[in-house]
């Protein structure tokens, strides 16, 4: 696609792959820092010393904060959470879809807070429910927060629709 044609800002995007057959509690595990502290600790490591790592070394890219998001999706989404409250100095914006609600937002926001847009569907109300919380205590710390909720159940052509969005949002500037 040529660039007359684009929709948005021209976009890297990076994803660190799951098998689908992977058993759901070792990856929530690894996801959320409610289930088990040191596998979160050792799955975050990969994901922001590793992953960061091999994109530089293969692309010859390091962006800086305000031109990184980290996206996730469902238990992902908490991941996505997670790794932009702890790294905000990576990460300066978060995406959430249909974020799980194993990771709840903490008493003490850390500072600073990365912008964040969090998305869930009508006919998903946990999913639903858990993106409000994290909305909500995100402004009430004064964070830079766009709360979405469309039309929509708990997959991937709900996710894909909202993807574009959240990018224009953080990079169209």
């Amino acid at each position: 696609m040529d660039d007359q044609a684009a929709v948005g800002p021209t976009t890297m995007i990076v994803g660190a792959y799951r098998t689908d057959d992977e058993d759901e509690m070792v990856r929530i595990r690894e996801y959320s820092p409610s289930f088990d502290e040191e596998r979160f600790a050792a799955h975050g490591s990969f994901f922001v010393d590793d992953v960061r790592s091999w994109v530089r070394s293969r692309f010859s890219v390091a962006l800086p904060a305000e031109r990184t998001a980290v996206c996730g999706v469902s238990a992902s989404g908490e991941l996505a959470l997670a790794m932009g409250l702890r790294h905000p100095g990576i990460y300066g914006t978060v995406f959430s879809a249909s974020p799980g609600g194993g990771y709840r937002p903490p008493a003490v926001m850390p500072s600073p807070l990365p912008r964040t847009y969090l998305v869930a569907g009508t006919q998903e109300p946990f999913f639903l429910e858990n993106a409000t919380r994290w909305a909500d205590a995100l402004r009430d710390a004064d964070a830079d927060v766009v709360m979405t909720e469309r039309v929509g159940t708990h997959g991937d052509p709900f996710w894909q629709a909202e993807f574009p969005l959240m990018v224009a949002w953080a990079f169209g500037r």
